[in-house]
């Protein structure tokens, strides 16, 4: 062999060795580029993953916030509603108080001294006791004195026992509300009856009976009032 075909060969196995470098590189060049797609696509939808995971998160926030600002929400309305049915409630039972002095009212003396009686009469039935302390305001002694001994008769039957005693304290109800006396202790009239030895009381001015009816009914003027609500 010649140096011209040993040069020949030498030639071929280094275009043969060069083209298998070629080859091995664009083979690591392709796995390479592949590798790289194939980590960036998995950065890219970790990524994306902790996008939604955050907006999920921050969408809950949102939507639990808006859920406990409805509920606040409701809860004053319906606070203002039933603060409003309680004033409404009240200013009937205010007015109702007012149209209680009319019935002690001096126009009505003929009407107010039956109501006496009979308030004298309940009471004494309630009691049953042969000594009775007897308070009313100053300004009905009178009118309580014209009728104390036909309601001690009238309890005396009904009852089937002798009239008891009945005494008339002079520590008096405090009289009717007036301009002058706005915020101090009143009554619209009445009379609260006692044993004589303070145990048992029998409270039967038109204030208390006003407001066992008041109590009683409550639910009934409720449902009356509000029954939409």
């Amino acid at each position: 062999m010649n140096d011209a075909d040993v040069s020949k060969q030498i030639q071929q196995m280094v275009r043969f060795i060069r083209q298998e470098a070629e080859e091995k590189a664009n083979e690591i060049s392709v796995s390479a580029e592949e590798e790289f797609n194939i980590e960036k696509l998995q950065l890219v939808e970790a990524e994306k993953k902790k996008i939604r995971q955050e907006y999920e998160r921050k969408e809950k926030q949102v939507d639990v916030r808006k859920k406990i600002e409805y509920s606040m929400q409701l809860n004053a309305s319906r606070i203002k509603v039933l603060q409003a049915q309680d004033d409404l409630v009240s200013s009937m039972k205010e007015a109702a108080s007012k149209d209680l002095l009319n019935v002690s009212h001096h126009h009505n003396h003929h009407i107010y001294k039956k109501l006496l009686q009979d308030l004298i009469v309940q009471g004494l039935l309630r009691l049953k006791e042969p000594s009775v302390l007897l308070r009313c305001r100053e300004a009905d002694v009178s009118l309580v004195e014209d009728v104390l001994d036909a309601a001690k008769e009238e309890y005396a039957e009904k009852a089937q026992v002798h009239t008891p005693d009945v005494i008339i304290d002079r520590i008096y109800l405090p009289p009717a509300p007036s301009h002058h006396n706005a915020h101090g202790p009143s009554c619209a009239g009445g009379v609260v009856l006692a044993s004589r030895d303070g145990r048992i009381v029998c409270e039967n001015t038109l204030d208390a009976r006003l407001e066992v009816v008041f109590r009683k009914k409550l639910p009934e003027i409720r449902k009356c009032l509000f029954v939409a609500a």
